[in-house]
């Protein structure tokens, strides 16, 4: 009996812990992801990158969406300035993840920014 009272409680502990590193995992794969998007906007390799703003969000959203984050447009922010052939533009994301461990639920929050040069 006094077994299977630490097996439950090394579970619970496992199940916590898994819960509250896995929306870090899948936020530091996102950021790659966001960090190569990021990259393709720079030097053209050959890769037609998003030709507006609106493009760029929509494909922001939709690698989210890959990784079960939700996002809305408002939660993506994309400026774009200065002639084509010099172009900068600013990528903002920032979101919240609930996190449930059964007895106890809170968010948490990422935030992240990326300015590229063309």
């Amino acid at each position: 009996m006094k077994y299977i009272f630490w097996i439950a409680i090394v579970v619970a502990i496992v199940m916590a812990s898994w819960a509250r590193i896995k929306p870090e995992v899948v936020d530091a794969i996102f950021q790659d992801e966001l960090q190569d998007i990021a990259a393709q906007l720079g030097p053209r390799l050959g890769v037609s990158p998003p030709q507006s703003d609106a493009e760029l969000r929509d494909a922001i959203i939709r690698k989210a969406a890959n990784h079960e984050i939700k996002l809305s447009p408002k939660q993506v922010t994309v400026k774009s300035s200065g002639p084509p052939e010099h172009r900068i533009v600013f990528i903002a994301v920032d979101y919240n993840v609930p996190v449930n461990l059964y007895v106890y639920s809170y968010r948490l929050h990422f935030s992240s920014q990326r300015m590229v040069r063309q």
